[in-house]
């Protein structure tokens, strides 16, 4: 038997859909496709965006000091970055394929499409690119860890969590033993129910 939890979490996985609906509007409303999965912007699109772009000379002279002091900061997190894209990669090649979950696909998670955007110059490109690259890698992560935590312990924390994976909806109430025999180390049939949303 669900518990409520569960429905408040099918309800958002519904508004979840619903958002990802509304990403698609995004197309014609900033008039874009995908083509092969690369982004093109109609003619008259980029031409608007491109009188948008703020010159790289006024990014660099528009800069606050605590700005450009944080810079080192910033970009030496790109080390730890790659380091856990790394293990990440084996984790997956390894200990992944032992318990025989399916894998992550690390391209529905990592997405460098904002350098087609025509109003950010080279500089806002390049953070453009670091920042998609860091953060969609933890959003990574954080999957390839919700998969092993469904094998190994789905149990839902007693209290609610700032940020939770999708997996949660398929852990057992915190407190309740037979639901979670029922989840333990079962993960092919919510696999495929979760690939199907």
């Amino acid at each position: 038997m669900k518990s409520r939890i569960n429905k408040i979490l099918e309800e958002i996985e519904i508004k979840k859909q619903e958002l990802k609906q509304e990403y698609l509007n995004l197309m014609d409303k900033y008039s874009f496709t995908f083509v092969k999965w690369k982004i093109v912007f109609t003619r008259e699109a980029r031409e608007a965006n491109k009188k948008q772009k703020i010159s790289v000379f006024e990014s660099i002279f528009s800069a606050r000091v605590r700005e450009v002091l944080s810079i080192p900061f910033i970009y030496s997190m790109i080390f730890p970055a790659l380091f856990l894209d790394l293990f990440l990669f084996v984790y997956q090649n390894t200990a992944i394929r032992l318990y025989k979950i399916p894998l992550v696909k690390r391209s529905d998670y990592i997405s460098f499409d904002r350098k087609e955007l025509d109003y950010l110059n080279w500089i806002q490109k390049i953070n453009c690119l670091y920042c998609s690259y860091v953060n969609w890698l933890f959003s990574y992560a954080v999957e390839v860890g919700g998969r092993t935590e469904k094998y190994w312990c789905p149990i839902k924390s007693a209290k609610k969590m700032k940020v939770s994976h999708d997996w949660q909806r398929y852990f057992a109430d915190y407190g309740d033993p037979e639901w979670f025999k029922e989840c333990f180390h079962s993960i092919d049939e919510y696999y495929k129910e979760k690939e199907t949303k």
